[in-house]
């Protein structure tokens, strides 16, 4: 039986530019709702390291869990 699908939604907010809000969203397949925060914070870490590496997104992990950009403000 496959794991259950998770949608971890992060609010965020813009540094540049006041009141402007949105959502990160990340979603995927785990075995728990902690499993899946968990992984969520792995992709964000994972976009972000690539980003200040000057390197690309990774776009996708194995377990189907990536993401598909990341805005450093």
């Amino acid at each position: 039986m496959p794991l259950p699908y998770f949608e971890v939604d992060v609010p965020i907010r813009s540094t540049d530019q006041p009141g402007a809000r949105g959502v990160h969203v990340f979603t995927g397949r785990a075995d728990s709702r902690s499993a899946a925060v968990r992984i969520a914070h792995e992709v964000y870490d994972a976009a972000r390291a690539a980003a200040a590496a000057g390197l690309e997104i990774p776009r996708g992990r194995p377990d189907g869990w990536g993401a598909c950009g990341y805005r450093s403000d």
